[in-house]
């Protein structure tokens, strides 16, 4: 019987199991679960569009309805191992018993007792502060994340819950990014203070980093609000890499799923540094996760010296790879940017697609910004707004979608450039998701912007893929994250190549992208723009009371 492995990918509207065999890298089998609770998954607001929760028991119910969903067809008493993949930075409060605070009676309704999503933003103003107390008192805690705390990160969340939902904080045993929970819920950890803790997670959204003593020291902490301090101690003080075994699946779920009873179950990771490793991550390569928004992976050898990187979302030791910096960056919002032109326009993406594929670049004298959900790097500002440049009575549909895949072309670059500023050489990019599978259009004009080639990872669940790697490495059938990444990782036949021709205009178009994002995201430059769009914010809250 062939040994397989189980890749879970919980992702912001559903959870993907994937059922890889070990030996040969293909894929068997694969079940996804839509969360049933909320608006596709997510819980909103309509008073407040910073707001995006998620109730942890569609992550439990969905553990266990793709394993029965998969067990129609193949025999799970085969599985070997778990990987865990998840969006971050989502944390959770949870009770003493390591449940789900929003299972208290007292909270049930309580969104504050949910799991924060990452594409929460209510904590921009508390992210705001960490950063600028950070700043003022010159200490180090913003280095290996940019330089610039974001708002859908761990302590700016925790912080306005403190600040907001008292009660829901104070009742909080301790708090969980869910990638840590999940695999000690299967592993059935019933005390917070037991669960392995992921390095991806805590060093890229929590300010961990060993060489300061962990997480960010009491005095900071106690500036910000003196019940993060008594939180500080209720939450940890080591984390691991996704090579390490987080604990091994209790008989309750075995029983629930059809799953060995005591196979290994990973330390967890965020989804996009999964997809990362499933699709070739190694140095002088970026690999982009293409959704409704994006993330940037790279790796760079740990025996090298490597600048702290303004901007990014992290450089972090073993945070991708075992044995290498990991470093992320990314875009707030890609694919929901085209959901929105097809909405607006009431225009399918098929449409939309084809007849943008006959636009010439510089055809439609448009230029976008890309910031409809805010800057996730390298500006770090979830108040930019986005913006269109050359509208006219006579501008189609299908100009306007292209302007808006140029768009995030053109931010992509900007990542780009900032990496190699630092000395992180960019030489290809492989792309991955469902964007990548499905958009010629857009690849082939991130190829023509960038002026490198752009690659397509085999698989097309990369990040329940990237899991089922980890699982196939805690279950001792490949002695690293490096052997089993070369044995059941590759990449299509098909390259994006870019043309000379369209380069050559595009790099007149990203010069002035170049001008605008400056000017519109960067305080104090020539342009005078910085208030525009925060200023439009305001005036767009007081009307809204």
């Amino acid at each position: 019987m062939a040994k397989l492995t189980l890749g879970l990918d919980y992702g912001t509207n559903s959870v993907r199991g994937l059922l890889v065999d070990v030996g040969s890298g293909d894929e068997v089998a694969t079940a996804v679960f839509p969360y049933p609770t909320g608006d596709a998954g997510v819980w909103l607001k309509s008073d407040d569009p910073h707001l995006a929760r998620q109730n942890p028991q569609d992550y439990l119910d969905g553990f266990v309805a793709v394993c029965q969903e998969l067990s129609k067809t193949v025999d799970l008493t085969q599985v070997v191992g778990i990987g865990v993949d998840t969006t971050g930075s989502s944390p959770m409060p949870v009770a003493a018993d390591n449940s789900a605070l929003n299972t208290d009676p007292r909270f049930k309704d309580d969104l504050a007792a949910f799991c924060w999503l990452w594409k929460d933003h209510t904590g921009y103003a508390e992210a705001a502060e960490i950063t600028a107390k950070a700043t003022e008192q010159n200490l180090p805690y913003l280095a290996k994340c940019g330089g610039t705390y974001s708002s859908e990160w761990f302590w700016s969340k925790i912080l306005r819950c403190a600040r907001v939902a008292p009660e829901a904080f104070a009742a909080a045993e301790s708090w969980v990014e869910i990638c840590d929970w999940i695999p000690a819920q299967i592993c059935g950890i019933t005390q917070p203070s037991a669960i392995k803790r992921s390095r991806c997670a805590a060093g890229h959204k929590a300010m961990f980093e060993e060489e300061w003593g962990g997480l960010p020291g009491t005095d900071f902490l106690a500036g910000l609000d003196p019940r993060l301090v008594e939180l500080r101690d209720r939450l940890y003080d080591t984390v691991y890499t996704s090579d390490v075994v987080a604990g091994h699946v209790s008989a309750e779920y075995a029983d629930k799923t059809g799953l060995p009873v005591g196979i290994p179950v990973a330390v967890g990771a965020f989804d996009a540094h999964f997809g990362a490793v499933a699709s070739g991550a190694k140095p002088g390569t970026l690999v982009k996760i293409v959704g409704t928004s994006t993330c940037d992976c790279m790796v760079y050898p740990l025996d090298e010296e490597l600048a702290d990187v303004p901007g990014m979302c992290g450089v972090v030791k073993g945070s991708v790879l075992p044995g290498f910096y990991g470093l992320e960056a990314g875009q707030s919002a890609v694919g929901d940017i085209f959901n929105w032109v097809s909405r607006l326009t009431g225009r399918s993406h098929e449409d939309l697609n084809q007849e943008a594929l006959q636009v010439r670049p510089g055809e439609s004298g448009l230029l976008a910004l890309d910031w409809l959900n805010g800057n996730r790097t390298i500006l770090v500002d979830p108040l930019l707004s986005g913006m269109v440049v050359g509208l006219t009575l006579y501008t189609k549909p299908a100009e306007l979608y292209r302007a808006m895949v140029e768009a995030t072309a053109y931010g992509a670059l900007r990542i780009i450039d900032r990496m190699e500023e630092y000395g992180v050489k960019v030489e290809s990019v492989v792309a991955c998701g469902g964007i990548a599978d499905k958009s010629a259009l857009t690849m082939q004009i991130y190829a023509d912007v960038f002026g490198r080639p752009v690659s397509i990872a085999k698989s097309e669940q990369t990040c329940a893929l990237g899991s089922a790697i980890f699982a196939a490495v805690v279950a001792g059938e490949y002695g690293s994250a490096l052997e089993a990444q070369e044995k059941m990782s590759g990449l299509k036949d098909v390259v994006y190549r870019p043309s000379a021709e369209s380069h050559a205009v595009y790099s007149q178009l990203y010069g002035l992208y170049c001008q605008a994002h400056d000017s519109f995201g960067v305080r104090g430059d020539e342009g005078g723009l910085f208030n525009v769009m925060k200023s439009l914010k305001e005036i767009q809250e007081q009307a809204n009371g």
